[in-house]
């Protein structure tokens, strides 16, 4: 079954043509960091924290199913405008206004858009992807482009010149203009390129094969998470588990000079990823939890090992980084957080009373912002980083199971979603 996935590189690889709108050679639109949550954890870094400031008093404002489950954390442009994937058969992507909850529009695509997530430009165009392709909508839900690739994109960024990356759980790795959609330079293949003198009889395995696996970080899935991306360097990380090999690795690649190339291997998950990897504010370390229960700390030049800081339970999602701050997330852990210290991890403060369900968001003033279980149900809880002493709680009105993120809204609104799919908004009170 994985040979047969290596597959997919030749047959997207070899250049198939991005069905392109209209464009222009003239791009003046701003993508990376600042106010909203433009991408999975903010942004390229993963480090999922704002430079909004935070608010120590919150109310909800709305919530609102959307008809379907929810894998993906919501993302929110400059505006308030958010968006969000799901599976209702008759809309794939849905975007909604930051006051109300409105619905601004729903579009249709491949099945397997639940897991893929959408990352935003400074006017609201939202990239996407589906079941084999790269999908652009603007803020009106008009498209604008669709490429085809191979697989499912479970990883999309922005590189440092403004171009999207996107990298499929199948391992195809493409650098796409953000006008056209058109590649930029040649498609890279993770797991190789298929021998077809070897393996003759390779056929194209479905384009959503291994997903299944993305969510625990397991072996039929070769990426399970969201790239990390330094814009300064070009360097970006993926994690990768090649067929036969016994741990997944972290990896770090770089586009520049036109190309995409390899800088080095980190063979270090044991039990695969169980996080994405994310990035210090000065780029030197990379961060990024495997499924024994470690957290790792590598350089970000070389890929040497600096610290490995072993937790009570297995990391998930995401990586909460401030300063030298880690707020690991994990829906068998609780809150708590660690500090860098450059050679080792030591705990900070823990909050054994408050059992996570979603992922830690932090703000400038020492706020951060998070869901955990309150007697049957959930409730964002708003806690001083510094202390880890609650704030505020707030229910989540009749919400089970768990939350696929935490997302802060341009003017400090909080926003997270279960994932039966239903989406709660919360506002900074005055």
């Amino acid at each position: 079954m994985r040979t047969r996935t290596r597959v997919v590189a030749s047959l997207a690889a070899a250049g198939v043509v991005a069905l392109a709108g209209c464009g222009t050679d003239v791009d003046d639109i701003t993508v990376g960091a600042g106010k909203g949550w433009p991408a999975t954890h903010h942004d390229g870094s993963n480090a999922s924290s704002s430079p909004v400031p935070g608010a120590d008093s919150m109310s909800l404002s709305w919530s609102r199913p959307v008809g379907g489950p929810i894998a993906q954390p919501l993302t929110i442009g400059a505006e308030g405008q958010m968006f969000v994937t799901t599976s209702t058969g008759n809309c794939a992507i849905f975007s909604f206004q930051m006051l109300t909850g409105r619905k601004r529009f729903c579009n249709p695509l491949g099945p397997s858009t639940i897991e893929a997530p959408t990352v935003l430009d400074g006017v609201s165009n939202v990239y996407v992807g589906d079941d084999g392709a790269v999908n652009s909508f603007n803020y009106l839900g008009q498209p604008r482009w669709r490429t085809p690739v191979a697989g499912v994109p479970v990883a999309i960024q922005f590189t440092g010149d403004g171009n999207v990356l996107t990298v499929t759980q199948s391992g195809q790795v493409d650098v796409l203009s953000r006008q056209t959609g058109g590649r930029v330079v040649s498609t890279v293949q993770l797991l190789g390129e298929p021998d077809f003198l070897k393996y003759p009889g390779l056929t194209r395995p479905a384009s959503g094969d291994g997903l299944d696996d993305c969510h625990t970080g397991g072996p039929r899935c070769a990426v399970a998470n969201t790239t990390a991306v330094d814009p300064s360097t070009g360097r970006f990380f993926v994690t990768v588990w090649e067929p036969g090999k016994q741990a997944a690795a972290l990896r770090a690649l770089r586009y520049a000079d036109g190309a995409v190339r390899q800088e080095w291997n980190a063979e270090v998950l044991t039990g695969g990823s169980a996080t994405s990897p994310a990035l210090s504010a000065d780029g030197d370390t990379v961060y990024i939890g495997d499924n024994s229960k470690r957290l790792i700390a590598l350089n970000a030049t070389d890929g040497a090992t600096r610290w490995t800081q072993p937790l009570p339970w297995a990391p998930q999602g995401g990586i909460s980084v401030k300063g030298d701050l880690l707020i690991p997330a994990g829906d068998n852990g609780y809150l708590t957080a660690l500090r860098d210290t450059g050679d080792k991890a030591e705990i900070v403060w823990e909050r054994k009373d408050l059992a996570l369900r979603g992922t830690a968001a932090q703000t400038s003033g020492d706020i951060g912002y998070t869901v955990a279980a309150i007697g049957a149900g959930l409730s964002l809880i708003t806690f001083d980083t510094t202390t880890g002493n609650t704030i505020d709680s707030d229910p989540l009105p009749s919400a089970t199971g768990t939350t696929t993120g935490t997302s802060v809204g341009p003017e400090g609104e909080v926003v997270v979603a279960t994932r039966l799919g239903e989406i709660f908004a919360f506002t900074p009170d005055a």
